[in-house]
């Protein structure tokens, strides 16, 4: 039952008012003027507040205003005989959810009051799903279940409420970039800009231009610009590739860093900023500093919260799961009417090794959206070919990377077969010579279907 308060200082209107409200259903305060009403306010939550204008000491202006402050989203109706559209204005501009003149009309007046309750009910809602929306959408275009992934989720959590710098490692299409926004969405930096840069797809000479900015006389044809991180002031950074960025340049990008200012090309002015920098890398930066392709003292400050995001190969669990969330979006996007995956080709995608990772399936089922005409995608709508003896063949025209992560598996497979052979199946003493712990040796396991295979031998 809503709690309303009646501010009047006239006994007869004052009573009127507090009688007709009570038996509507309303629980009903009044208060003689201004400043008793203040007093209850203070010490009492109410939902809606009547209150009259002209008043001695503290007038309906003032009530108003301070009510505002106590809570914003208490809905006050201003009521007089003396009005004027002046003071409706002003009454409006103030936080007023109404204005209304005497004499009253008691029926109108009560659906006035409805409204306002109404309209207060659906703020308070929204307010609640804007954080429910708030505590999710950081991460509203990552999709996992698996344990790493929800550890990462954690940590993204964590790491989101500080300004601490960030690089996030892992290979390529494993949804660094997704990382990198999902930590700026779920930061106080939320409302600032958010501003990707790829620093692979940018020419070195031109990187810097683009980072910093320039003035006339820089170069050739250079005009006055701003760079990106003038852009980002107040906001993230997302330095996308940063294994591949010049040493030259990471000289001032340490600069940045370390004093958060720069200059422009060609200028002297010194410009702060305020900047949160998160940087992502397929790269091992560790190999880039041995062989002085990156500087170590920026490392250390790009890594102050490091993160590692595991391929695709290492989240079998996920990988239908992001199957279905694939199929669903390119179904709506072809026209297409609902598919989902067969047996057969669920188990088809939990075998494959997938080198291109997120990225690598989510242009699998793409092709097989736009291949498959029934209700079901089977094998043959997958690009990925199998021998007879159900091991996963590499896929027509594989690359290099691809051929290495083909590689990869055929070793780590016979690796575990030689070593649960020579420890008679003990799995844990197995995870302790491969050195990896007891449910990645377990994932494997089940993954390259190995104890099928040594049956078989």
């Amino acid at each position: 039952m809503p709690n309303i308060l009646v501010v009047e200082d006239k006994d007869s209107m004052r009573n009127m008012l507090t009688d007709t409200l009570t038996e509507e259903g309303y629980r009903v305060d009044s208060a003689i003027d201004g400043k008793r009403a203040l007093d209850l306010v203070r010490n009492k939550s109410y939902d809606l507040i009547l209150t009259d204008l002209r008043m001695p000491e503290v007038d309906g202006f003032e009530v108003l205003s301070a009510v505002k402050e106590y809570d914003n989203d208490t809905s006050v109706i201003v009521m007089t005989a003396y009005g004027t559209i002046e003071d409706a204005v002003v009454a409006m501009k103030k936080g007023a959810y109404d204005f209304i003149t005497k004499p009253l009309d008691t029926e109108h007046l009560c659906v006035l009051i409805n409204r306002a309750l109404e309209n207060r009910r659906m703020l308070a809602e929204n307010s609640l799903l804007r954080e429910e929306v708030m505590g999710h959408k950081g991460f509203s275009d990552i999709i996992g279940k698996n344990d790493k992934m929800r550890e990462i989720f954690g940590l993204v959590e964590k790491v989101a409420k500080s300004d601490a710098s960030v690089l996030i490692q892992g290979d390529s299409g494993t949804g660094k970039e997704l990382f990198g926004r999902a930590i700026h969405t779920l930061s106080h930096r939320a409302d600032g800009p958010y501003i990707a840069i790829n620093c692979a797809a940018i020419p070195d000479n031109l990187l810097e231009n683009e980072l910093f900015g320039s003035e006339p006389g820089a170069f050739t044809g250079a005009v006055r610009k701003m760079g990106k991180f003038e852009i980002a002031n107040t906001g993230t950074i997302f330095l996308d590739e940063i294994g591949d960025m010049d040493i030259a340049l990471q000289a001032k990008l340490l600069r940045v860093l370390q004093e958060k200012s720069f200059e422009r090309l060609g200028g002297n002015k010194q410009i702060d900023v305020d900047v949160r920098v998160i940087a992502a890398t397929n790269m091992s930066i560790q190999d880039l500093i041995k062989t002085k392709r990156f500087r170590e003292d920026l490392y250390y400050r790009l890594s102050v919260f490091p993160l590692t995001i595991p391929p695709l190969r290492e989240r079998v669990d996920d990988i239908t799961l992001l199957a279905d969330y694939f199929i669903d979006k390119f179904c709506r996007d072809l026209k297409k009417n609902t598919m989902s995956l067969s047996k057969s080709a669920a188990k088809l995608l939990e075998s494959y090794h997938w080198p291109g990772n997120v990225r690598e399936l989510e242009n699998t089922i793409e092709r097989a959206i736009i291949l498959a005409e029934g209700k079901k995608i089977t094998p043959e709508h997958l690009a990925i070919r199998i021998k007879r003896n159900n091991e996963i063949q590499l896929r027509d025209g594989a690359g290099l990377k691809e051929i290495g992560a083909y590689a990869q598996m055929k070793a780590e497979k016979g690796t575990i077969i030689r070593i649960l052979k020579e420890t008679r199946g003990n799995k844990r003493k197995a995870s302790r010579i491969l050195q990896i712990d007891y449910t990645t040796l377990f994932d494997k396991i089940k993954k390259y279907e190995i104890e099928k295979a040594m049956q078989e031998e």
